[in-house]
C-alpha cells in the first residue's frame, strides 16, 4: 500500500474532473446493472464514476464496474475509516465524501485513495486549503448557496478548484461550469433511476452524450 499526500490527491483529482465535464453519481439498487450501466456512461463519454456507498451491493459495482475498459471507478460516501478500506479493496482509484474529518483524510492518505472532500462554505474549503487539498467537492451545491455562491469564492479563494454535487441537473450545471473555479460538476441525472430500472441504456448513453456534447 502507497500512501499519497494532499498535494498529489489534489494534482490526481484535477486530472479526473479534466476529463468530461459530469461525474455521474451512482446509486446502485441492482448488482446486475451495475456493468451494463457503467458501460453506457463510459460509451457516452463519462468515463470517472463516482459508486455512493449507499447500497447493500455498492462495493460489489465497484468491483463490476473497474472491469470496465476505459472506466475509472470511485467510491462516494466516504464517513469512515472502513468504508475507505473497503472502498480500496473493492477496487476505488478515487473517493469522494461529503464533508471532511481528520481521520477520514488520515484514513484516504494511508490507503493511497484520492480524497475529493466536501465543503460547504468558505471556512471549511480554508481549512481543506490549509491540510493540501486545492481541489474540493463543494456539497450540497444548490441548498448551500448554488452557482453564485461558489463563483464569488473564487476571488478569495482563486487556488482552490471545485467540483459542485448536490442538487445539478441538466439545466443548471452550465451555471456552475461557467465558474473559473469550477472544472467539472457531479450529477445523478444523466443516470436517472427510470432508466436504470428499465434497463434502458440507450438512454443513459445518449444523455451521457447529451452532456458532454452541451457543457465542455
Amino acid at each position: 500500500m502507497t500512501k499519497i499526500s494532499s498535494k498529489d490527491a489534489s494534482i490526481r483529482n484535477l486530472e479526473l474532473c479534466k476529463i468530461a465535464p459530469v461525474i455521474p453519481v451512482l446509486i446502485i439498487e441492482d448488482i446486475s446493472s451495475a456493468r451494463d450501466l457503467g458501460e453506457a456512461l463510459v460509451a457516452g463519454g463519462l468515463p470517472v464514476l463516482e459508486v455512493t456507498l449507499r447500497t447493500k451491493c455498492a462495493l460489489q459495482a465497484i468491483t463490476e464496474m473497474s472491469k470496465i475498459k476505459g472506466g475509472i471507478v470511485g467510491a462516494g460516501t466516504l464517513i469512515t475509516y472502513n468504508d475507505v478500506k473497503n472502498a480500496v479493496d473493492a477496487g476505488a482509484t478515487f473517493g469522494v465524501a461529503p464533508g471532511a474529518t481528520d481521520k477520514l483524510i488520515d484514513a484516504c492518505e494511508e490507503a493511497g485513495l484520492p480524497l475529493l472532500a466536501g465543503a460547504s462554505s468558505a471556512s471549511e474549503a480554508m481549512a481543506l486549503l490549509e491540510k493540501g487539498y486545492s481541489v474540493q467537492k463543494f456539497f450540497p451545491a444548490e441548498a448551500a448557496g448554488g452557482a453564485a455562491f461558489i463563483k464569488s469564492l473564487s476571488s478569495p479563494l482563486p487556488q482552490i478548484t471545485f467540483c459542485p454535487t448536490g442538487g445539478i441537473s441538466q439545466k443548471n450545471a452550465v451555471n456552475y461550469l461557467d465558474s473559473s473555479n469550477v472544472e467539472c460538476v457531479g450529477g445523478s441525472w444523466v443516470a436517472p433511476k427510470e432508466a436504470i430500472s428499465n434497463r434502458d441504456w440507450q438512454k443513459i448513453e445518449d444523455l451521457a452524450k447529451d452532456a458532454v456534447r452541451e457543457l465542455s
